[in-house]
């Protein structure tokens, strides 16, 4: 208890704060452990930890002098830097050597040193004031009569030892996670009990519960959540209906990926008497089921979004609400909550309606059937489908002419055999199909967000907007000069500069550089957050942005339709404050960045695995980066990244231009720039570390 109010304070020195609400702050709800609580709060006020003013605790100015921030472990534990929570110092660098016991991700105490490394100050950690991780996962390997654990993490730079009584029955070569980690002294390495046996390092079961556990993600369900699921009922009742736009009759069906198992929205549209066009957007009505408070709705907000694993979907939902309570199959009566919009053939909206409904789809369709039906003109509800089509098309194209930003980011997908193991990867096709879907969701977006913005003289209500900030100046700069070095122009100077940007994607489609442009370019972006503050979507050019459209599987949409409903209904006494609002919008945030990453290395393990048995072969490929150790390249086919480094290139000795983004050969005069179309062979998997390396061919 004591360790965690030091914690707690350390990292908000600037807290006042009375002794319930530290109580609420680090989730301490029963009489026992309140009255510890305040035992503790006068004992540290009695050794001078805290300062106490009224009924209100805060850190005392001593105590917050320390240097407190968070450790970030880089190049396999070679070097580190800690983030201060002071935010008006420098990152501090930590040398190996002075990383003492602390691992990536530890909240710790840093001693400056009088030396400094580049422009950052130095320092050692002098104190582990909490612990980030308290299981980690690895591989189990035995040493004549030792046991340790291989961490998969490779900023964990130490391997973990587990005597023989904590094996839980583990044998060297299992997958497992290792907890209770100890770790007394730096010359002796951390020691820990293992508390789970995945299965075989290198199964598919094992590798997908190792990145759950690698990235904090919840692979299982509480019983708790899953009792409280299994009481939903499928059946709706009568009552229900009559509250709602019974739609019923209507044509409404979905479009989704071949693999989808759950389908959140649902489309209709139909011909109006005076040439205008009624459109429907029919989202899953999750918030009907998942009441705030729910253990359903609390394990929904901690885990924040779902996560697309290889061939695994790790979901924000219990099954029995995801596929198949809240899906919208065909032929089942399913809530939704609809946008309904009147559209000009032009594309402008004349009249909308936001409203809870009920529909019976129609039809599953995959992006592939409706590509066909749109590619020959004919099938099941071709003229629905040519509709929508054609004023997605015009959609598109006035986003564009307003600003909005479409980059090009190729993405693989993968066909595994039962086992998981990858037998094709290959580069998904997006067609009109996707684009028509995509459109229809904007617009669902845009409408939600603009329709709870205030009329003049009104309070501003209480939201969540999906925001995308302006790239910063020097990022811009970085950007233009980069594409100066293939031969394209990007004018900084622009009074528009969403508009040059895609004027420039527009100018390199279908050309050698076009996806490291992309690439590049939205690398030199800020990144989409949630927010309660509305700063407009710079890449889209909306002015007012939400997520409305995908409840099953992203945490602020569901809270987005709570918020809309009560505006909708004027209904004050639900309203969430700003406060409630921020703080679900940061962690939103954060678990999505998060299974982003899970995602990536996810991908990145399953093209490891299918070119592990390639050894010796050649490959296309296009020049990703280019550092002062070796030039990065991304596969043509499998999209796979991976390294040639200046030591095996051997036919000349490379210089390295970071002005010009390219590096040229002494002897030869051979210049390779960013973007290069070049022939390599793979030389060398090391599946541990998730790296391949490469040499040139040609």
């Amino acid at each position: 208890m004591k360790k965690k109010i030091k914690a707690f304070f350390k990292n908000n020195p600037a807290l006042r704060l009375k002794a319930k609400e530290i109580a609420e702050s680090l989730g301490i709800f029963n009489e026992y452990e309140y009255a510890e609580l305040k035992y503790y709060l006068h004992q540290l006020t009695e050794e001078g930890f805290l300062e106490k003013s009224g009924k209100r605790y805060r850190i005392s100015q001593n105590a917050s002098d320390k240097l407190i921030g968070v450790l970030q472990v880089l190049s396999e534990g070679n070097f580190g830097f800690v983030v201060l929570n002071n935010k008006n110092l420098k990152d501090v660098f930590i040398a190996g050597r002075n990383l003492n016991t602390a691992f990536d991700g530890d909240i710790v105490e840093v001693k400056l040193l009088e030396k400094r490394k580049g422009k950052n100050l130095e320092g050692t950690i002098v104190n582990i004031v909490e612990r980030s991780r308290k299981e980690i996962t690895g591989t189990l390997q035995k040493s004549n009569s030792f046991y340790f654990v291989v961490p998969d993490d490779k900023k964990i730079h130490r391997n973990i030892y587990v005597s023989q009584k904590n094996l839980a029955n583990a044998k060297p070569g299992d997958k497992v996670i290792i907890s209770d980690i100890e770790w007394k002294s730096p010359s002796l390495n951390p020691e820990g009990k293992i508390i789970e046996t995945l299965g075989k390092a290198g199964s598919y079961d094992a590798e997908i519960a190792s990145i759950a556990h690698e990235f904090g993600l919840s692979y299982k369900f509480p019983k708790s959540v899953l009792k409280e699921a299994e009481k939903i009922s499928e059946e709706i009742p009568e009552s229900e209906i009559k509250k709602r736009l019974d739609l019923r009759d209507k044509i409404v069906f979905t479009i989704d990926p071949e693999d989808a198992k759950d389908f959140d929205d649902a489309v209709s549209v139909e011909k109006l008497d005076n040439v205008n066009l009624l459109f429907g957007l029919h989202i899953a009505d999750v918030s009907h089921y998942v009441k705030e408070n729910s253990h359903i709705y609390k394990e929904a907000l901690k885990r924040g979004t779902s996560v697309y694993l290889v061939g695994k979907v790790i979901p924000m939902l219990p099954e029995k609400l995801s596929n198949i309570v809240c899906s919208l199959v065909p032929g089942k009566d399913r809530l939704t909550f609809s946008v309904i919009v009147e559209l000009t053939p032009l594309g402008r909206i004349v009249n909308y309606k936001i409203c809870k409904s009920v529909i019976n789809s129609k039809r599953r369709f995959t992006y592939e059937e409706v590509q066909k039906i749109i590619d020959d003109g004919k099938g099941e509800f071709y003229e629905e489908i040519s509709l929508l089509n054609n004023i997605a098309k015009i959609l598109r194209q006035k986003r564009i002419k307003k600003g909005s930003i479409n980059f090009f980011s190729p993405e693989v997908v993968f066909k595994l055999d039962k086992n998981g193991k990858p037998l094709e990867i290959n580069i998904k096709k997006v067609g009109e199909s996707h684009n028509l879907i995509e459109e229809l969701m904007l617009m669902a977006n845009q409408i939600i967000a603009t329709h709870v913005q205030p009329k003049k003289g009104k309070e501003i209500y209480p939201f969540v907007y999906r925001v995308h900030d302006k790239p910063e100046t020097e990022k811009i700069k970085e950007f233009a000069r980069f594409v100066n070095s293939l031969g394209y122009s990007f004018d900084i100077n622009s009074a528009n500069k969403s508009k040059e940007f895609q004027k420039l994607l527009d100018s390199v489609k279908g050309t050698e550089e076009e996806a490291v442009i992309n690439e590049i370019a939205i690398r030199s972006m800020a990144k989409a957050i949630y927010s309660t503050k509305n700063i407009g979507h710079y890449g889209l050019g909306f002015k007012y942005y939400t997520h409305f459209t995908s409840p099953i599987r992203r945490f602020p949409d569901l809270i987005v339709h709570n918020l809309i409903y009560n505006f909708i209904q004027n209904n004050s006494e639900k309203k969430y404050n700003i406060e409630e609002l921020e703080e679900i919008c940061e962690h939103a945030s954060e678990r999505e960045r998060n299974a982003v990453e899970a995602e990536r290395t996810s991908v990145k393990i399953k093209q490891i695995e299918y070119l592990k048995n390639k050894v010796g072969q050649e490959f296309h490929a296009v020049v990703s980066g280019i550092t002062n150790f070796g030039i990065f390249v991304e596969l043509s086919q499998t999209l796979a990244e991976g390294l040639i480094r200046y030591r095996d290139m051997e036919d000349d000795y490379y210089i390295y231009d970071e002005k010009n983004y390219s590096i040229t050969g002494r002897k030869t005069g051979r210049r390779i720039r960013l973007g290069d179309k070049i022939s390599v062979k793979l030389i060398r998997v090391d599946e541990e570390k998730r790296e391949l390396d490469f040499v040139l061919t040609s």
